[in-house]
């Protein structure tokens, strides 16, 4: 892993770089696209990774209440690939909802083509179903709604 790495809260500095990061994604139909304005009305959802000073990943949480919280837009450059830079962007974002909601049960969950990446953090393999908040929202705008290819999987810290 790269020692140079480092997470934070995203800025709306950081708003053209975390569009970077995504867009290449988002064309594969890896994560869902987002405009910059997107990006900027919900910055405080973000969380990005530096590598030596430059933003080279990011991750998002959407809160959909009642203690239920989603992983979304997780990418990587793809130059940092096999760094650990996923894991320490999933890890950050689950040491401060741990922080957060310290005596509160809550739940993070994500839909993704990577269930294994997801399982070695923790996280277990749930049904779709159980998020319908996600499937009325997110998921009735995707291109993959009627034939989709991801898995749910659930990280539950109790």
């Amino acid at each position: 892993m790269n020692s140079d790495f480092l997470v934070r809260q995203a800025t709306a500095g950081d708003v053209p770089a975390i569009f970077d990061l995504l867009e290449p994604y988002a064309r594969q139909g890896i994560v869902l696209r987002r405009t910059r304005e997107d990006i900027l009305d919900y910055i405080g959802n973000f969380r990005v990774a530096l590598c030596k000073g430059s933003v080279c990943g990011c991750v998002a949480v959407r809160d959909f209440g009642s203690n239920l919280l989603e992983v979304r837009s997780l990418v990587v450059a793809q130059q940092f690939h096999g760094q650990g830079g996923g894991r320490l962007l999933v890890g950050f974002v689950i040491d401060e909802l741990t922080a957060r909601y310290p005596s509160v049960k809550w739940q993070l969950f994500t839909l993704t083509g990577r269930p294994g990446f997801f399982q070695r953090l923790g996280f277990r393999i749930v049904s779709k179903e159980l998020f319908p908040e996600k499937i009325w929202t997110d998921c009735s705008k995707c291109a993959k709604q009627h034939c989709c290819d991801e898995t749910a999987l659930l990280f539950e810290p109790f």
